[in-house]
């Protein structure tokens, strides 16, 4: 069952200055979010194939948004995450059906490679909620200039049977890191972590 998708959303966020400093080049996160109807709302189901299908068709949907928004090449992509909001007929189960099992592959294709973990996060929330969306390096989890979030909010959603998908594609780490740590420089790219 394909995705039954009320609105899609792409904004992009572009940091050029942090303390008056220039930022430079700027830091650019880009935030793709689907509201999408809720099959199951209203009922328990013991089978949730069906949001996991979901969620491995908006991996792909909603990173290639992102990585086109960036106006980038998938390598020149360095840092992901995913999130959920479901609505109040649904539970939060319905999320991580959605993001884990399936989602994370086909983002990884949207940002070439990502051996990293996609970070992640699920609320259950009502119309209006937000939800921050952690982020973190594509390729190695230690990369501390890397860990940040960046918000995912739409006025009109979740409605009652409806969850809001949301998944971010960044071209940098935070502004100015300055924190130490393993630098993206330095990534061997072996085990997701360093």
């Amino acid at each position: 069952m394909p995705a039954e998708i009320r609105k899609l959303i792409v904004q992009v966020d572009e940091t050029r200055l942090e303390m008056g400093r220039a930022v430079t080049p700027p830091v650019r996160r880009a935030l793709a979010m689907a509201v999408i109807t809720n099959p199951f709302a209203g009922r328990y189901e013991d089978n949730l194939d069906a949001l996991v299908a979901i969620g491995e068709e908006l991996g792909g949907l909603l990173g290639d948004k992102c990585v086109a928004a960036l106006g980038i090449t998938p390598a020149q992509a360095e840092g992901y995450g995913k999130a959920a909001i479901v609505g109040e007929a649904g539970e939060l189960e319905h999320a991580a059906a959605i993001l884990h099992p399936k989602l994370g592959a086909p983002l990884r294709r949207a940002v070439e490679k990502g051996a990293a973990l996609v970070p992640s996060a699920k609320k259950m929330g009502g119309m209006g909620c937000a939800i921050d969306v952690p982020l973190g390096h594509k390729d190695a989890a230690f990369v501390r200039s890397h860990f940040d979030a960046i918000e995912a909010r739409v006025p009109d959603a979740p409605r009652a049977n409806e969850i809001v998908v949301a998944v971010s594609v960044t071209a940098g780490g935070r502004p100015l890191p300055r924190v130490g740590g393993l630098q993206a420089s330095e990534i061997e790219g072996k085990d997701g972590l360093r």
